[in-house]
């Protein structure tokens, strides 16, 4: 198990779960868009007995591609 540490941006602080550390970038759903965040560094905690596999990711931005209306069938 691994977890990814969020820094910056409206989930700064965050400990989510990771299913794979090998990841370069972290793309999550939030309110009508999306977050993104970048890996930071190589991960920590690495050894049997140091607790799960930390990697930190940091804000890189919002996109607003997810509208409400987006998936409206027309007529509707």
């Amino acid at each position: 198990m691994a977890i990814a540490r969020l820094h910056g941006g409206p989930l700064d602080g965050q400990v989510l779960p990771l299913e794979s550390p090998e990841l370069d970038q972290l793309i999550l759903p939030y309110s009508d868009g999306q977050i993104i965040y970048d890996r930071e560094g190589a991960p920590a905690h690495t050894g049997e007995s140091d607790g799960p596999t930390e990697v930190s990711f940091r804000y890189a931005g919002e996109e607003n591609d997810i509208g409400i209306g987006d998936d409206r069938h027309p007529g509707a």
